[in-house]
């Protein structure tokens, strides 16, 4: 189960990391770590989205190289052995993309957690929030990175012929089908040929960001996929953020599944 409660985290909030990983669209003109020295869960570390990509690309969101992922790691502090928690206060449900990186550079997946329903939940309990910066001492991280976890666009193409997986977008209907301009002005709109539409918010319970349960998934998921191999799926969107939030959510329908990534998603395919 890739979810932890509120109400464990509560308790055990002492005996795992916590990150915080809150990003947002340009558009929204928030600012997620201003709001995050402003209040954020107690000893939570905060997890810069944009920072912490590939700098060497003008991709957003890229996976960084395995050197600067291990050092980005080690100066939060966190261990090899160590139970992660991530968590966010953004719509966009962002943790989901640092859990999927833990998971690409090989730390155990039953020691990463996303936080059920994130800051927005955890606040409307009334649970202790602060703006007390935690005290990080640097460790050595060590990665091991599974390449296969990410397709690439030649992939992607070969795969609009081949067919030998199921490329599911997160983005809304309106992107997707092209009745909406994206967010990215170096973007056409519209969608990869033969990929499949499944909005992120379908997935999400609105009032307070938790995932919906598993039999709701399920239904979800059956009525777009059927019955397939889950090795065959594949998820993208426009940057890599939220195509995690579907790789998480299908982690909790299919305890098997690795999460596999386009990572260039739309703003690398739909570039004018």
């Amino acid at each position: 189960m890739s979810l932890i409660e509120t109400d464990w985290l509560e308790k055990n909030i002492n005996k795992v990391k916590l990150v915080e990983c809150s990003w947002h669209m340009p558009s929204q003109n928030r600012n997620p770590f201003r709001e995050y020295k402003d209040s954020h869960i107690p000893n939570a570390i905060f997890f810069d989205l944009d920072k912490n990509s590939n700098q060497n690309t003008d991709l957003p969101h890229m996976l960084p190289e395995k050197k600067r992922w291990e050092n980005i790691v080690s100066s939060m502090g966190i261990s090899n052995d160590d139970k992660i928690i991530i968590y966010d206060n953004s719509d966009l449900i962002s943790s989901c993309r640092c859990w999927y990186t833990f998971y690409y550079f090989g730390h155990d997946p039953k020691n990463i957690k996303v936080l059920n329903g994130g800051l927005k939940k955890w606040k409307l309990e009334n649970k202790i929030t602060t703006n007390i910066f935690p005290k990080v001492n640097k460790s050595k991280y060590e990665a091991n990175e599974f390449k296969d976890l990410v397709v690439n666009k030649e992939e992607v193409n070969k795969n609009i012929n081949q067919q030998k997986f199921k490329l599911i977008d997160a983005r809304s209907k309106a992107r997707f089908n092209g009745l909406e301009k994206e967010p990215r002005s170096n973007l056409k709109s519209g969608s990869i040929p033969k990929s499949q539409c499944l909005p992120f918010k379908d997935l999400i319970n609105t009032e307070n960001n938790t995932f919906k349960d598993k039999k709701e998934l399920k239904k979800i998921f059956s009525d777009i996929l059927g019955i397939e191999n889950s090795s065959k799926i594949v998820f993208s969107c426009g940057s890599g953020v939220t195509a995690s939030v579907l790789a998480l959510a299908y982690s909790l329908i299919d305890n098997k599944y690795r999460p596999i990534i386009y990572d260039g998603s739309w703003s690398e395919y739909g570039r004018i």
